[in-house]
Order: structure tokens, then C-alpha cells, then sequence
């Protein structure tokens, strides 16, 4: 039985039984499983809690497994993600790799292994020594007045809480994690939307001219997302 102070693993699947299957062997293991059925809400939790490593089925409401993965390893290259998906193809495994995840079990699934993978991502993962606040804390964002607490998802202006969406937030937190690094449209939209999605570059944009409205004194001249002209968005480096 692994023993620690946090030992916080969440499932993400819209299926309960799957859920509930998983949390009864992996309790047994000494882990705390908390279930999710949706994208949204699972980011939500991940930057809410302390999870030692992430499980989360590709096609789920909201955002995909796909994007869960994608919005994590935007802000965190350490917690393990696991794959799970009925799709079994060497494409379907390349592109789940291709955008973070660290083991990628096809369904129907054998719990044993399962639990058995759990423990061998934890070994390779300086993230089963240390917890994700502690990690997240030490990268508190402060610039001109805005605040950025990734531990409570949290964001603020002159002290004043500013409500994002999940997307507005992701840009933000992207960027500023990554000041003067310049992002092109087509960056932002790989990192950040699934790729199967009818979007386009133009995309970018609108949510960045929304993020702009709500942290910026002033939008058509902003002091914290800066437009790189040709090329995309990058945050300002004071």
C-alpha cells in the first residue's frame, strides 16, 4: 500500500460503474479517487486539488480527453495523465502521446494492470514524491497588478477577482507561465483546442479580445497580452 500526505488520483470517465470500479481497487492501493464525468469540470478539479496523477477516458462531455490532457500539460509537465479509449488504433495511441499522456490503455480494460500502470507512472514521476501545490505555489504570477494563483485558479486585478471561462483562463495562464515567448495563432489553437475541432485562427483572437476586456485597463492598448503582429500574442516581460 503506498502511504503519503496527498494521495489524490482523479478519474475522469461519464460512465459511474468505470468510476466506481476504478476507486474501489485503487482505495485498496491507499489512493483517495475522485470521479469527474466531464472535460470542464475535471480541469476545474485539477487546478482546484492536489492530484498525484490524472485518468481520463478520451471521449467524454465537454472538453474531450484529448483537451484535458492538452490544457494540463500546457501548465504542468509533471503529473502522469493515463489514456483510456475504446479507440485502438497505433494513430488513435500516437496522437494521445502526442499531446502529453503518459500510458494509454484501450478499453474494455483489465483493473489489475490498470492499478499495475498507476503505480509504474508514480515511479517515474518525481510527482509521486511531491504534491502539486507546492509545485503550482512556487509558480504564483504576479505582473503590474495582476495575480495569478494556479493552485486556487484564481485571477486578479488591482485585487479585484476577475471571472474567466476555462479557455480564457488556459490562454492566460499559458502565456503569462511563458512571458516574452511569442505564440503564433496556430500554436495556441494545437495547445489548447482539440485538433478534430472545426476551428480556426481567427479563434485565437476572439478569445484573447474577450481575456483583454476583463484584465485590461484598457483593451486597445494592453499592458499584459501583447500582440506580435504576423505572427501572434505574447506576454509582456515586466
Amino acid at each position: 500500500m503506498i502511504m503519503g500526505d496527498s494521495q489524490k488520483i482523479l478519474v475522469v470517465d461519464d460512465d459511474p460503474s468505470v468510476v466506481r470500479l476504478i476507486k474501489k481497487y485503487l482505495k485498496e492501493e491507499g489512493f483517495e479517487v475522485h470521479g469527474s464525468q466531464g472535460g470542464d469540470d475535471a480541469v476545474e478539479r485539477f487546478f482546484d486539488e492536489e492530484y498525484l496523477l490524472v485518468i481520463t477516458e478520451w471521449t467524454i462531455p465537454g472538453l474531450s480527453g484529448i483537451e484535458v490532457c492538452q490544457h494540463i500539460r500546457a501548465f504542468d509537465e509533471h503529473t502522469p495523465i493515463i489514456m483510456l479509449s475504446h479507440r485502438k488504433s497505433v494513430r488513435d495511441r500516437i496522437r494521445g502521446f502526442d499531446v502529453g499522456c503518459d500510458d494509454y490503455i484501450a478499453k474494455p480494460f483489465n483493473i489489475h494492470e490498470l492499478v499495475a500502470r498507476v503505480k509504474a507512472a508514480l515511479r517515474r514521476s518525481e510527482r509521486g514524491q511531491r504534491t502539486t501545490d507546492r509545485l503550482l505555489a512556487s509558480k504564483r504570477i504576479k505582473c503590474d497588478g495582476l495575480v495569478i494563483d494556479p493552485v486556487r485558479r484564481l485571477v486578479k486585478v488591482n485585487d479585484m477577482r476577475v471571472d474567466l471561462s476555462v479557455k480564457q483562463y488556459s490562454l492566460l495562464l499559458l502565456l503569462a507561465s511563458n512571458p516574452g515567448k511569442t505564440y503564433s495563432r496556430r500554436q495556441l489553437l494545437n495547445l489548447l483546442w482539440d485538433r478534430n475541432a472545426e476551428v480556426y485562427e481567427h479563434t485565437v483572437d476572439s478569445h484573447i479580445n474577450r481575456l483583454r476586456k476583463k484584465i485590461e485597463k484598457n483593451p486597445g492598448s494592453p499592458r499584459y497580452i501583447l500582440t506580435v503582429w504576423g505572427v501572434g500574442y505574447r506576454f509582456n516581460e515586466r
